[in-house]
């Protein structure tokens, strides 16, 4: 039986909220149960084998989602993006933390951040970014064993409920068309 398995199980045996004491605190509530099934699971339950970051230099530019290949970093989509566009820029070497990276790896993935930022402005028209790492699982790191830059672009309004009450969400484009668009439009070394 899997995680998510049981939890629907148990979310099916709870006491239903109507009957409950109320009194109003201000806040509004959006329960979410689905998500004890990744909470209950554990920190490896999610865990593949092999590092994607390591294994993605090996592939075509287009099977590994790399838009640009730099001499000590690259840069590729994100296979699970937060916005369309969504990059990632990684050391080729597999470090973990920022302060594992040299002065060669740190310069090119800074050269690279602001070079994604000009290209996904061209090619997007976005109005912001969200840049940063996440270090480490309990900061919120997907694959906290290879250091990772995040560069996400942003527009107005374009945050909604789909991830939270339908587990959905909105990409207007494909991942090999934004990769496409994004390498086409990336400058020549």
């Amino acid at each position: 039986m899997t995680a998510e398995h049981e939890a629907r199980e148990e979310f099916a045996r709870l006491e239903p909220a109507s009957g409950f004491a109320s009194s109003s605190d201000a806040f509004q509530r959006l329960w979410t149960p689905h998500r004890m099934a990744y909470i209950t699971a554990g920190a490896d339950a999610n865990r593949g084998t092999g590092c994607p970051f390591c294994a993605a230099p090996d592939k075509s530019d287009e099977d590994g989602l790399i838009v640009h290949r730099g001499r000590h970093a690259f840069v590729l989509l994100n296979l699970f993006p937060y916005n369309s566009g969504h990059l990632l820029i990684c050391p080729y070497r597999h470090i973990g933390l920022y302060d594992e990276a040299d002065p060669h790896e740190t310069a090119e993935i800074a050269y690279l951040t602001q070079t994604a930022m000009r290209v996904l402005r061209g090619v997007s028209r976005c109005e912001g970014f969200n840049i940063g790492m996440n270090q480490g699982a309990v900061a919120g790191a997907g694959v906290e064993e290879h250091l990772h830059q995040h560069v996400v672009p942003r527009w107005t309004s374009d945050a909604n409920f789909f991830p939270v009450i339908a587990k959905t969400k909105a990409l207007p484009q494909l991942l090999g068309e934004v990769r496409q668009a994004v390498a086409d439009a990336w400058p020549a070394d």
